[in-house]
């Protein structure tokens, strides 16, 4: 049985999430050039080897009409903080966890994310129907759009309870939206490709202390990552900054069947996903793919 396992011992963040499973795949170069004709609009995503604790993995770079977006911090982290933004969130993919976050969405893992949950300014905005819209004319399979238009639901949703209002009424911060969109396009592609037949996922650590945007300082995990981790477990540790950002938080719950140790299998890849950000741990989300039958 084709198991896949990720390893969220620091969080996980969008980009962080597609570098790890970009391991996994039999060619690279040929899906990130599939990738980049999928249609997102202004979008660019690239790969690059990133050293964490002398490890050496995959960092994902998102450029939005040609400017990385944030270079968030954090891990990248993701996106989708902002979501909604009202906030933006801007995911950025750092991951730096370290968020201290500038939930811009971004993807720089750096768990800093990178994110510097922006929101706002100048940048022009999309509500919830235009990102569906933007997503539906994607050339994207069926069932990828499925489980992205999924994926963001559940960001959407728990952005939504957050402020206080319905989906259709957020606003979603355009350039952190698009980072955002091509970290969960990605990553729903390499769900296909790779076709596990079962995906299990360790507790994921959400970090701790608290985030920067631009509504105030807020508790890690930030509120809407907290909602969408709602039934998934989680825990903090010492490692200050936000771990896991809204757009990691849906993409692991979304896909994974079962929450645990790492189960008997016959491992024949190992994938380690980069943040930008520099901690104590090898800032990192990390995949096993292999047979777990058992035998």
């Amino acid at each position: 049985m084709k198991t896949l396992y990720f390893e969220c011992s620091m969080g996980a963040a969008g980009d962080m999430v597609m570098a790890a499973l970009i391991e996994l795949h039999e060619n690279p170069n040929d899906f990130l050039h599939k990738l980049n004709a999928v249609g997102i609009p202004g979008v660019t995503v690239s790969a690059e080897s990133h050293e964490k604790c002398g490890i050496v993995g995959t960092r994902v770079i998102v450029r939005v009409n040609g400017q990385e977006e944030g270079s968030h911090d954090h891990h990248e982290h993701d996106h989708s903080h902002d979501h909604s933004h009202e906030h933006s969130h801007d995911h950025n993919h750092a991951h730096d966890h370290s968020h201290e976050h500038t939930h811009d969405h971004n993807h720089a893992h750096d768990h800093s994310h990178e994110r510097t949950h922006s929101h706002g300014g100048a940048h022009s905005h999309n509500s919830y129907r235009d990102i569906e819209h933007k997503i539906g004319h994607l050339n994207i399979s069926d069932s990828v759009k499925e489980n992205v238009l999924a994926v963001y639901k559940l960001i959407a949703d728990a952005e939504s309870k957050v402020h206080g209002t319905t989906i259709d009424q957020i606003h979603f911060h355009e350039v952190g939206e698009m980072d955002a969109i091509a970290d969960i396009v990605g990553v729903c592609m390499l769900m296909e490709e790779l076709a596990p037949d079962v995906v299990k996922a360790s507790p994921i650590n959400v970090g701790s202390g608290h985030v920067k945007c631009s509504h105030g300082i807020l508790p890690v995990p930030a509120p809407a990552t907290a909602l969408i981790l709602q039934g998934v477990p989680i825990y903090g540790d010492k490692t200050k900054g936000e771990l896991c950002t809204p757009t990691g938080a849906a993409l692991i719950k979304h896909f994974t069947d079962e929450f645990g140790s790492l189960p008997m299998m016959r491992v024949s890849k190992i994938g380690y996903g980069m943040g930008t950000k520099n901690f104590e741990k090898a800032n990192c989300v990390r995949t096993f793919l292999g047979d777990g039958s058992g035998d």
